[in-house]
């Protein structure tokens, strides 16, 4: 069977080959990866992209130990992903620093932060992982920026509301991403073309503290509340904090479930978490594989007609 290769997957190879550094060589093959048609005529490609891009992030992080640098790859952590983009001094750092225990560098300068640094956001009872990125500017990114927010569950677009050119900022942010195939959009939008990947983004217009900050924010809303749900914060006050939790929350399209064993009460202290619209079976695959295998039917309390009423395996949790 022919391989079939699109024109865009051609011109990634051309990148790849032309790369110079790791990093450049790495984004290319993860965009390749993305590209290529997916059946048995590229089963052999496939399999040489993922062995060639295995090796260099191997080398990658190889490189890393020998000088003593930081790792640009972050581990999946808690119930979603969610990572902060935006322009330099929006304040994503501060944001991270208010909502989990992690400690970013905070500066009144541009480009404080260098790496990725992770962070875990309590809500009720499950952890979601916040990931602060360095800044997206056309002046200066970190080149595996992208990689990290194309793989996300969520994105938090910052804005910064004392910015002079908040929109201007906002647009080159989305514009640079967009050159990646990386699109922020609206939570629920349909699928994205082949090679790309569509991020479900809420725009934080952090700031909100400040003097002109109303002004600006009907602004902002009037630009972008057609494309992303606006939300307004203040790293510094407080403002708008918790409900975010709530807010970050539904924008990962989760549900907590809770396991009740027959005769006992259910633990109410360490759910389930499944994607939105997952059935019962999932659930029990996320317990264990054998006892999804093994499961007839369920009881299920809340939701239903009836408490513990009796549903088959395709039923929606």
């Amino acid at each position: 069977m022919p391989a079939n290769l699109t024109p865009q997957y051609l011109e990634a190879d051309r990148r790849f080959k032309a790369a110079k550094t790791i990093e450049e060589k790495v984004a290319a093959l993860e965009e390749m990866l993305s590209l290529i048609p997916k059946h048995k005529g590229t089963e052999h490609l496939q399999g040489d992209l993922k062995r060639r891009l295995a090796k260099l992030r191997a080398e990658a992080e190889q490189a890393r130990r020998r000088r003593g640098g930081f790792s640009t790859s972050v581990d999946r952590e808690g119930a979603g992903q969610v990572v902060l983009v935006g322009p330099p001094n929006a304040g994503k750092s501060s944001l991270v620093a208010c909502l989990t225990k992690a400690q970013s560098e905070v500066g009144d300068y541009p480009f404080t932060t260098r790496r990725p640094i992770a962070g875990m956001m309590q809500f009720v009872n499950i952890q979601i992982q916040l990931v602060d990125l360095p800044a997206v500017s056309d002046e200066y990114m970190e080149p595996w920026v992208p990689s990290l927010v194309r793989p996300a569950d969520l994105a938090l677009l910052i804005a910064d509301l004392a910015s002079p050119s908040v929109l201007e900022d906002l647009e080159k942010v989305i514009a640079i991403l967009d050159r990646r195939k990386v699109a922020l959009v609206s939570p629920g939008s349909p699928p994205p073309p082949t090679g790309w990947a569509h991020v479900p983004t809420l725009l934080l217009a952090n700031k909100a503290d400040t003097a002109s900050a109303e002004t600006v924010l009907e602004i902002l809303r009037s630009e972008y509340r057609s494309r992303f749900p606006v939300h307004a914060v203040s790293a510094q006050t407080g403002r708008g904090l918790e409900p975010l939790r709530r807010t970050i929350y539904d924008g990962l399209c989760i549900v907590r479930v809770y396991s009740k064993p027959p005769g006992k009460e259910p633990s109410m202290q360490s759910p389930v978490v499944l994607p939105r619209g997952s059935t019962i079976v999932e659930m029990a695959a996320a317990i264990h594989k054998d006892f999804a295998r093994q499961l007839k039917y369920a009881r299920v309390w809340g939701g239903t007609k009836f408490s513990g009423q009796r549903v088959q395996q395709d039923y929606v949790v």
